[in-house]
């Protein structure tokens, strides 16, 4: 199988199912941020100080290539058989997020993002995935989007979060707080 195939060289791509959109189009926007999003995840899985999560960052990653993948999908002509991101999915990341702010001085402030640069790259993880979250949230005006894939991601910013937080905090790097001008 090839790489190249010379069918988007015109400017469409073939939906699953076989339908032909824009590259412009917004479902194509909303699975290629997903799909920055995985690559970001990636980065973080790269950094020594996730070792201990690194499973765990891995399974988002598939559940990123999910996303990716329903929202790949012509729903109206797809047959193929997609995997499925469920609520426990979403409950996987509070708990994730519940047992690393347990190591975490609670929050005063605004944070900014840096204090080191693994820390940084999850600040940056955490803003594609909020416009991940915003361009499926437009999609969904226009198409039936699972609702779930919404949840998901709003979750998944949180938990990057609090994972920036916790990388900070195993780091023993600064949280950098804003100081609003007075």
């Amino acid at each position: 199988m090839k790489i190249y195939t010379k069918g988007g060289d015109k400017g469409k791509t073939s939906l699953l199912g076989g339908a032909r959109v824009s590259k412009a189009h917004i479902r194509l926007h909303a699975y290629g941020t997903v799909d920055e999003l995985n690559s970001y995840m990636g980065l973080l899985a790269d950094q020594a100080v996730n070792e201990p999560v690194i499973d765990f960052i891995r399974s988002i990653q598939n559940n990123l290539f999910t996303i990716g993948s329903i929202l790949a999908a012509d729903g109206n002509k797809n047959t193929m058989k997609l995997p499925e991101l469920e609520d426990s999915d979403v409950e996987l990341l509070e708990h994730r997020m519940d047992e690393m702010d347990q190591h975490l001085a609670p929050l005063t402030s605004f944070l900014l993002p840096g204090g080191h640069q693994s820390v940084s790259f999850a600040h940056i993880a955490r803003c594609v995935c909020r416009r991940a979250e915003r361009l499926v949230i437009e999609l969904d005006e226009s198409v039936d989007v699972t609702p779930v894939l919404i949840k998901y991601l709003n979750r998944l910013s949180d938990y990057l979060f609090v994972l920036a937080r916790y990388m900070a905090h195993r780091l023993e790097a600064p949280e950098i707080l804003w100081r609003p001008k007075q």
